[in-house]
């Protein structure tokens, strides 16, 4: 017996030690984990306040006045606003100058949006490959307007299509022929205003392609090319669709910015001649501030909002399974 059981002990006591340390490490490690919970809350906090008072309080307070008569008397005394539900959506869709922004804002991504998407892939590619001096002076010019103020480029733009002194004005009298006044001409103004947003932000577009390029791998291409594809055939079966994830971000953002459009007609045209540049967000912005209809205008904002959201799931929905 003394031999069976002298033994035991030690292992019973090194099993009782295990079984207390284990014991001990959970809770350290629960500990541990409190700990660095508190500490990331900690230093979330200062963003989490800024993005409460300058962020998520706008858009409930936004949402909240879209279903009142909010108005300036309103802005010292907020809670004497009338309730007075969805009249100001409803009023809206039988406004003919919000249906004339409306269809001014879809006729400048429709046409703003593709022409963008294809010079910035086009310039990318130039960029990539076709050109092998003064490379990175091409990118920064390219680039340039993206961080332009709008101003500058209000400067500019007004100086190029001047009817009577402007660049273009100069070009076509070389030519022979008079040039229009593209922002006084309800025909041109629009087109006008898209060229420049256009060369606005093909900077933008062309670096999102660039870093696609150069992820494509080399020796992808060189298989291609000792298969004998040309340049057609591996830009419309090789690069373009390894670039579709690209193609799918960049088309986005260039869609949320155009559908927000604001800077361009509020600078150049103030949405003449006739409201004929006259979009959703500058509409919204003269509502807001110029004749101080505030909830008719958060109403605005709002669907504009929805009209972004469906624009994105639908162009999710239609390029997200090409990319997978």
């Amino acid at each position: 017996m003394s031999l069976t059981t002298g033994p035991a002990a030690p292992d019973t006591a090194v099993t009782k030690t295990r079984e207390a340390a284990g014991g001990a490490a959970p809770r350290r490690g629960r500990r541990s984990l409190a700990r660095h919970t508190l500490h990331g809350w900690l230093f979330s906090t200062p963003f989490l306040v800024l993005f409460g008072v300058f962020m998520l309080f706008p858009i409930v307070a936004t949402l909240l006045m879209s279903f009142t008569d909010f108005g300036v008397r309103n802005v010292t005394r907020p809670l004497e606003a009338r309730f007075v539900g969805f009249d100001n959506y409803t009023q809206l869709f039988q406004d003919d100058k919000f249906l004339t922004a409306l269809f001014n804002t879809a006729y400048f991504v429709v046409v703003g949006v593709p022409l963008t998407i294809v010079l910035g892939l086009l310039v990318a590619i130039l960029l990539n490959n076709g050109i092998d001096r003064a490379r990175t002076f091409f990118r920064v010019g390219f680039y340039a307007p993206v961080v332009t103020t709008i101003v500058a480029v209000a400067v500019v733009w007004r100086f190029v299509l001047d009817p009577s002194d402007g660049l273009v004005a100069g070009l076509c009298s070389e030519l022979g022929f008079q040039a229009p006044d593209f922002l006084g001409s309800r025909v041109w103004a629009m087109p006008a205003l898209i060229t420049m947003a256009v060369w606005r932000n093909l900077g933008t577009v062309m670096v999102l392609f660039i870093a696609g390029l150069q992820a494509i791998p080399v020796e992808v291409r060189e298989a291609a090319r000792l298969d004998g594809a040309g340049g057609w055939q591996e830009l419309r079966r090789i690069t373009i669709p390894l670039l579709r994830p690209t193609l799918l971000y960049a088309t986005v953002i260039t869609t949320i910015g155009y559908l927000n459009v604001f800077e361009e007609p509020f600078v150049m045209t103030q949405g003449g001649p006739s409201d004929s540049t006259l979009t959703v967000s500058l509409d919204m912005y003269r509502e807001g501030f110029n004749f101080f209809h505030m909830g008719y205008a958060s109403a605005m904002a709002y669907v504009l909002f929805v009209v972004i959201l469906a624009v994105t799931v639908l162009q999710l929905r239609l390029l997200k399974d090409n990319t997978r």
